[in-house]
């Protein structure tokens, strides 16, 4: 006597291997490259032989604050190809704007000398002070926060379905 057990279309569907879009992941881990090469050009001009004043001036600053927003955009970009189209939970939500919240800190505390409202007067020399570094950690700390928030669970019941799987990266490991 041979028993046959029967596999129901969710038992299948759980068995599927995990597929993840490869464009949109590689697109987004080359433009968080790209966006760490801005952040360095601004931060340390002298490692590409650029270096032409004794301070962090504006173009340095703004060349960095761009680069940061680039990160966190390719951040986004990569960390929701893992959800299902148009599934997110609320911390996910959360996350995505605490990312964009993070990176408006990091550019009106940057450029708060530019803008009017910083501790160095408007005629002056304009560069980076310490009190503008303070406030660009705090906006990578709370973008940072907000990465880690878009993190999909492990075990989340949202998957991506093996038929929407056209061109995607198998993320499972075979036992």
């Amino acid at each position: 006597m041979s028993s046959k057990k029967t596999v129901t279309k969710n038992e299948e569907y759980e068995k599927a291997p995990v597929l993840y879009p490869r464009r949109r992941l590689k697109f987004g881990l080359l433009a968080t490259f790209a966006g760490f090469l801005l952040v360095v050009l601004g931060a340390k001009p002298e490692f590409f032989g650029m270096d032409r004043s004794p301070v962090i001036g504006f173009m340095q600053t703004a060349t960095f604050l761009v680069g940061i927003g680039v990160i966190g955009l390719s951040g986004y970009i990569c960390l929701m190809s893992f959800w299902p189209k148009g599934y997110t939970t609320i911390t996910a939500d959360f996350g995505i704007r605490l990312v964009a919240t993070g990176w408006l800190i990091s550019v009106f505390s940057g450029m708060a000398d530019v803008f009017g409202f910083g501790s160095h007067p408007v005629t002056g020399l304009v560069f980076f002070g310490r009190l503008q570094s303070m406030g660009v950690e705090i906006g990578e700390m709370i973008m940072g926060i907000g990465l880690v928030m878009m993190i999909m669970p492990p075990h989340s019941s949202l998957r991506i379905k093996p038929e929407d799987s056209i061109n995607r990266i198998d993320m499972t490991e075979e036992s």
